[in-house]
């Protein structure tokens, strides 16, 4: 029964954004299947360590199994999946350790990187940021655990791709994806979290528009403690 559920939250999740990925074009059917299935992963309401399905995958997306295979592949270097033998593929678990590794690594590394990106990003992706934040505020309001967990990463990837420092942008979203479903579509956080991380994201757009490099970076490491905070007593108390 567990497993239909599974199943079905990746197929509503598909179906759902299949418009946000037009047919046709010239890229590889392993990066069509990376990037869907990375998108489920990251934002539809898929337990951890539930088992996935080459075969079903394959006929939701109407790709053969092979480039679904290696997506999966790709998806497993990334920390979204674990492949084993006998067990076969699942969605990635985290251990209350490797969440606080990760966190512990975040906040050495990230707020260096929202300091050179506030250095050089254009207005473009400035708006790009207040696009999303607005987004997110409104999801908030509406109770939408995943459009905000959409906006959130985009959000982010915005700030990654303004850093001029190309290893540490993907490095820090790699860090990101290992811990995404914990810190942002987790039924059993508080929206009052939600709100008020959304609100520590307006605190670091503020002083990206207003020029002010390091106070972006400080912003971003209180935001870093905040998440790990909540992080921290909601493993610990539920």
């Amino acid at each position: 029964m567990q497993y239909k559920v599974v199943v079905d939250e990746i197929e509503r999740y598909l179906v759902l954004h299949q418009s946000d990925y037009p047919a046709g074009g010239s890229r590889l059917l392993r990066e069509v299947a990376y990037d869907r299935l990375k998108d489920a992963l990251r934002h539809a309401n898929i337990p951890p360590g539930e088992p996935l399905s080459e075969n079903r995958i394959s006929k939701l997306l109407g790709i053969s199994r092979t480039p679904v295979r290696e997506a999966l592949q790709m998806l497993s270097q990334e920390g979204l999946v674990e492949i084993s033998p006998g067990r076969g593929v699942t969605v990635a678990a985290r251990s209350f350790r490797q969440i606080l590794d990760v966190l512990f690594i975040r906040l050495i590394i990230e707020p260096e990187l929202t300091r050179l990106a506030a250095e050089n990003m254009s207005s473009e992706q400035v708006a790009l940021l207040w696009e999303n934040l607005l987004i997110m505020e409104q999801a908030v309001e509406e109770g939408d655990r995943q459009a905000w967990s959409i906006a959130d990463t985009a959000w982010h990837e915005i700030l990654s791709d303004a850093c001029p420092n190309q290893l540490l942008g993907e490095f820090v979203l790699q860090m990101r994806n290992r811990i995404h479903r914990y810190a942002s579509i987790d039924h059993n956080l508080r929206l009052k979290q939600l709100r008020n991380g959304t609100a520590e994201h307006r605190v670091i757009v503020e002083a990206i528009a207003e020029g002010d490099a390091q106070a972006a970076a400080t912003a971003m490491h209180e935001h870093l403690e905040s998440l790990r905070k909540n992080l921290f007593d909601h493993l610990i108390y539920n």
